[in-house]
């Protein structure tokens, strides 16, 4: 029984190679304006490219380099503007094309300008890091059929390049847009990689000089030193910043995630709700596929602009997903240098000297900006991590930033492994064996009714008593508050341990890791492993993995009360996860607002006094907070105005004073609660909002769909969900724009979410939405189909299996080969 499956599959592929080498159908793949079929070359390899409604591709292929060219080949189709901005800033070029103090996306660094991301690209490119890292034999590196893919995706995406006419007004005609290599699709790999580390220190990295050092002029070039000591860090002012910097409460990536145990589903099979909130703009879209080579792998999901596997998704068997994890992936060394020479540091007592990296980037319309970088054998001297966090190169002290993802060209082959997987042990089995997600934790259920959570991160290996014995004074503060570590890099048993089972120096291995098997469910929305399962806490964990005992975020309690509830109830199914995913429930405000009605009601004359002085008669708003139905759905009445208040409030008062119920850890979901309306700036932050609203020429009462949305098309689409501070499962957040109505964009929030579940057929049980439609092309059919789909809150019933794509009443077959 369990070979009919895979023979139906050989047979559907070989009748659509058929079918596609015999006839001439539109092609949804040219971005779908029925254009003839095309037959890119790409070097002998091939695929089969399926579209179904949506403009959703199923690939099938006859092995690795196959499926990897008619992956990049559909990305192309799809995304190619977005691809081949991401390949000029993986080749440092950036400033000549756009120009150096022009911006970048933050698709792939935290950048600032153009020629900060180029230094450091440019950088990695010409010392060979990436090309280091290919060679690397697996589990160390990139296994060969992940390579293969790689060599694939860039034939896939150049062959689309030849063959096409780019019609995205993005980069329609643009010099920029070039055929790329394996080291592009690589390099690209590995910028996601190092988002949370070197990427994250990219200004520091590109602008740290020797305090007597004078740097070249031009564009970009730092202002000459006067060789004055700079000041050192602040420690409290430095620990806050560090913990701002790494809290994930206003990263623009977060998730939610959670999956059911067959305990507590209908079936006694696995449940999946996957829902990660990545940016609606720009390099970090996801983008959805089924990727098949008949008898070797079958599966669906959202890949990363760029990947060459799938990131988030599910097969037969299995469903995954991911949210961004609380663990720190870098750390931090303060060096003591040699007094005769800052560009050399002392470790137990012996001088060791700096690396030179100089680099020259290409500027438009002026001359190349060249600038030094100073390595050392813990990493890059960096001399900030970001406007709020400065590190100084003093002539006494700098500090060198470590990454171990730097080293780790391995995300692919685990997403790989997810894909291949028959069960959660699989999973498991795949993050132990490759270990290779920088930031993310996996949630994961199978067909067999297990459910799992990891964060299998890649780490720095910073123990707690590491921390104790190595920290600086300024590491001593930073550390507790933020798990970033600053070490003393003057001592060499400072210096990171290894794990036996890590497939690198320096990380923890995976049994040093928080990992929970077949709880009733797990559940994440950004904090840390601790309460995974409210009632299966987990500790134990290293600092640097996340806090214990600390207080969750409304989002993270909301969705703890909702998951465990429906777990309690039982006999769940996938409509049950999709009620949850589009429910708009605002936990804050099942907190907050009944509260905040009647103190409204009791303001003297109904009026209170805003932040300017003025008196604003806030009668009425005390009236439809009273009525609202503590939603964000599109038709909710009173969202916009607790909103806008409760954006102020909780900017206004702090934590500590918001609530008259402090936070217990013995009571960790429901605490803290009871807002205190007798705080300092309650009544100016509801005077505030009011006022706001009818300066803006907006109703207390009216719609939330009237004025949160986005415009495509030259038309409103209504967006429902909230922001990170109302604690709303279906976080989106927006762009205020009070003159054009309200929050007229979306900036990041619910991306490609699947529900998944099994009936003992041999075809999942999926419901799947890509939020802001799979092109970004504005000339194409499939640029905001799903987004009016998502606004009306409805679902893509997914074509897993051979029979329901053939079915699709949009099927359009191009073949695709060299």
């Amino acid at each position: 029984m369990r070979t009919r499956p895979r023979r139906l599959a050989v047979i559907g592929f070989a009748l659509l190679t058929a079918l596609s080498t015999t006839a001439s159908l539109p092609s949804a793949a040219a971005g779908g304006h029925g254009r003839p079929e095309h037959h890119p070359h790409g070097g002998g390899l091939s695929a089969t490219i399926r579209y179904t409604e949506y403009g959703i591709p199923h690939i099938v292929a006859k092995d690795y380099a196959g499926l990897g060219f008619g992956t990049g080949w559909a990305q192309a189709a799809d995304q190619v503007c977005a691809l081949a901005d991401g390949f000029v800033t993986v080749r440092g070029e950036r400033s000549r094309y756009f120009g150096p103090d022009a911006a970048p996306d933050g698709s792939l660094s935290s950048a600032t300008k153009n020629v900060s991301s180029d230094l450091y690209f440019r950088g990695v490119r010409e010392a060979g890091t990436v090309d280091k890292l290919l060679t690397e034999p697996a589990p160390a590196g990139p296994s060969r059929e992940v390579k293969d893919t790689m060599r694939g995706f860039a034939a896939g995406y150049n062959a689309w390049l030849k063959q096409n006419r780019i019609t995205d007004p993005a980069c329609k005609g643009a010099d920029w847009v070039r055929p790329v290599t394996t080291l592009d699709v690589a390099a690209h790999g590995f910028a996601l990689a190092v988002l949370g580390g070197q990427g994250r220190g990219v200004d520091g990295i590109t602008a740290a000089q020797p305090p007597t050092a004078q740097p070249p002029g031009g564009a970009g070039a730092q202002p000459p030193s006067t060789g004055a000591p700079a000041p050192t860090p602040d420690k409290a002012t430095t620990a806050a910043a560090a913990k701002e910097l790494f809290s994930n409460e206003d990263a623009d990536m977060g998730s939610n995630a959670v999956a059911f145990s067959g305990a507590t589903t209908a079936n006694g099979r696995g449940l999946l709700l996957g829902n990660p909130h990545y940016p609606w703009q720009g390099g970090r879209r996801f983008w959805q596929s089924q990727q098949t080579i008949p008898g070797e792998l079958n599966v669906s999901g959202g890949s990363l602009l760029g990947s060459t596997t799938i990131s988030i998704g599910h097969n037969s068997r299995i469903a995954w997903s991911h949210t961004v994890a609380t663990g720190v992936t870098l750390n931090l060394h303060q060096l003591t240098l040699d007094p005769a020479d800052p560009t050399a540091y002392l470790v137990d007592g012996r001088p060791e000297r700096m690396t030179k990296r100089t680099v020259s980037v290409a500027v438009k319309d002026g001359a190349p900006v060249t600038r030094t970088q100073w390595w050392t054998r813990y990493g890059p001297i960096v001399n900030s991590l970001g406007a709020s966090l400065p590190l100084p190169w003093t002539a006494t002290t700098a500090y060198a930033l470590n990454d171990p993802n730097a080293l780790n060209l391995r995300a692919s082959d685990t997403g790989l492994g997810f894909s291949k997987a028959r069960s959660t042990d699989d999973v498991l089995r795949s993050l132990k064996r490759t270990q290779g997600l920088p930031w993310v934790n996996t949630i994961a259920a199978d067909a067999s009714g297990h459910s799992l959570f990891a964060q299998a991160q890649v780490l720095p290996r910073i123990t707690d008593d590491l921390a104790a014995r190595c920290s600086t004074p300024l590491g001593k503060v930073t550390y507790p508050a933020s798990g970033v570590a600053v070490l003393d890099g003057s001592r060499g048993d400072c210096k990171l341990g290894s794990d036996k089972d890590a497939v690198q120096p320096g990380i923890f291995g995976p049994s040093r890791m928080p990992v929970l098997k077949d709880a009733p469910y797990v559940e994440n929305s950004n904090d840390s492993a601790w309460l995974a399962n409210a009632d299966r806490p987990l500790t134990g964990y290293e600092r640097v993995f996340g806090t214990v005992g600390t207080q969750r975020s409304m989002r993270t309690r909301g969705g703890v009360e909702d998951v465990s509830a429906m777990a309690g109830l039982g006999g769940l199914a996938v409509t049950d996860l999709q009620r949850q995913q589009f429910a708009d429930r605002v936990p804050a405000a099942d907190l907050a607002a009944a509260d905040t009605a009647r103190a409204c009601a009791a303001l003297p004359g109904g009026t209170a006094t805003g932040s300017d002085g003025t008196a604003v008669d806030v009668g009425q708003a005390c009236d439809v907070l009273k009525k609202w139905d503590h939603t964000m759905r599109t038709s909710s009445r009173g969202a916009l105005l607790f909103d806008r208040f409760w954006r102020r409030l909780t900017a206004a008062v702090p934590n500590d004073k918001l609530w008259k119920v402090p936070f217990s850890a013995t009571d960790p979901v429901r605490t803290p609660n009871t807002l205190n309306t007798d705080a300092p700036g309650f009544a100016t932050a509801l005077a505030d909002a009011v006022g706001e609203l009818r300066a803006a020429g907006i109703a207390l009462d009216d719609p939330l769909g009237a004025h949160q949305f986005v415009v495509r098309g030259g038309k409103r689409i209504p967006v429902h969900g909230g922001t990170e501070s109302l604690g709303v499962w279906n976080k989106v957040e927006t762009v205020w724009d009070a003159k054009a109505g309200g929050y007229t964009e979306v900036v990041h929030g619910s991306s490609y979410i699947q529900a998944v579940g099994w009936n003992g057929g041999g075809c999942p049980v999926a419901r799947t939405l890509l939020t802001y439609s799979q092109s970004s092309n504005p000339n194409s059919p499939h640029y905001s189909d799903q987004t009016h789909l998502y606004s009306d809150g409805e679902w893509v019933t997914s074509r897993f299996c051979e029979k329901d794509i053939l079915k699709s009443p949009a099927l359009k077959v191009v073949r695709v080969h060299g």
